[in-house]
C-alpha cells in the first residue's frame, strides 16, 4: 500500500495528495505520470505528477473528483492507503536549451504545468505564466507559481479575481507586445489548447500542448488515448502526452471525447444513487 502523507483542498473537488512512492519518485520527470488503483477490483486511472522528492521519495497528485475512481480516492485521508501506484509513465517533458518560455495552464491543467515551470526556473529559464480558472475558489497553486516564475497573470471567466477573460486573452497581447518566447507550453481543457495553438501559430511560436486529459488506460491497449498529429495516429500515455500543439487535431479529440457523454451521466446517477 502507498500511503498518503498529506491531503490538502485546494478548490470545491479539487484535492492534493502527497503519497509515499520511493520508487516512483526517484525516476519521475515533468511531464510523466501514475496509474492508480484504489482498492482491489476497482479502475486504473492515469493522474499527472505533479511534484515529486527524489530523496524524501514521495509524489504529489492533484485530481477533481469527476467519477467514481476519483470520488473514492478523495474519501480517503492521510495514514490511508492506496491500493496500486505505478510510474513514472509517459514522456517527460523536453524543457532544456530553452531560453524564454511562456506556460499556460487551465483549471486543473495547472497541476501539470507546475512540475514544468519548476524545473524550467531552476535551470535558470526565464518563465512567464499564464493561469487561468473558472472563478477565485477554484484557482489553484497561485502562491507557488508566483515564487518561481518572472511574470504570472491571472484570469478568470467571471472576474472574481485577476483579469476577467481567457488565458488565451492575455497569450495575444503578450505576443502583440512583442514578447517572443522560445516556447509555449499549454496545459488544460482541448478547447483552450486549441485556442491558445491557434493564436501561437499566427505568430510562429513553438507550441508544445499535453493531451493527458484523454488518456485512460495509461499503457497503450484501450486506444481511448489515440490522437491524430501531424495526419498520423499517435497514443497520449505511450507517445505523449506532449505534442506539438500546431499539429494535433483538436476537432477529433474533442467529438471522441464527447462520444460517452450520456453513459456517463448515466454512471453518475447511479453513483449518486449508491451515496458514492
Amino acid at each position: 500500500m502507498y500511503r498518503i502523507l498529506r491531503k490538502e483542498k485546494l478548490a470545491p473537488g479539487i484535492w492534493l495528495m502527497k503519497v509515499m512512492a520511493p520508487f516512483v519518485a526517484r525516476r519521475a520527470m515533468p511531464g510523466q505520470f501514475i496509474i492508480l488503483r484504489v482498492k482491489e477490483g476497482g479502475e486504473r486511472i492515469p493522474l499527472t505528477i505533479a511534484d515529486y522528492d527524489r530523496q524524501e521519495g514521495w509524489v504529489t497528485i492533484i485530481f477533481q473528483e469527476v467519477g467514481l475512481t476519483t470520488r473514492l480516492l478523495a474519501k480517503l485521508n492521510e495514514g490511508d492507503g492506496i491500493l496500486d501506484f505505478v510510474g513514472p509513465l509517459g514522456r517527460a517533458s523536453e524543457l532544456d536549451g530553452l531560453k524564454r518560455v511562456l506556460c499556460i495552464g487551465g483549471g486543473v491543467g495547472v497541476a501539470p504545468l507546475y512540475p514544468q515551470v519548476k524545473y524550467l526556473w531552476e535551470k535558470g529559464t526565464s518563465v512567464d505564466v499564464i493561469v487561468g480558472a473558472r472563478s477565485k475558489e477554484y484557482l489553484i497553486l497561485e502562491k507557488e507559481i508566483r515564487g518561481i516564475c518572472n511574470n504570472l497573470y491571472i484570469t478568470t471567466d467571471d472576474g472574481s479575481y485577476g483579469r476577467k477573460g481567457f488565458v488565451s486573452d492575455v497569450l495575444k497581447e503578450l505576443l502583440d507586445q512583442g514578447n517572443v518566447y522560445d516556447r509555449v507550453i499549454a496545459i488544460g481543457p482541448l478547447i483552450m489548447m486549441k485556442v491558445v495553438s491557434e493564436i501561437t501559430k499566427q505568430y510562429n511560436v513553438p507550441t508544445v500542448v499535453s493531451m493527458n486529459p484523454i488518456m485512460v488506460d495509461g499503457t497503450g491497449m484501450c486506444g481511448g488515448c489515440r490522437v491524430t498529429v501531424g495526419g498520423e495516429v499517435r497514443y497520449a500515455c505511450v507517445d505523449g502526452p506532449d505534442f506539438d500543439g500546431h499539429l494535433v487535431d483538436f476537432d477529433e479529440a474533442m467529438r471522441r471525447q464527447r462520444m460517452y457523454r450520456e453513459e456517463e451521466q448515466h454512471i453518475c446517477k447511479l453513483m449518486e444513487k449508491e451515496g458514492l
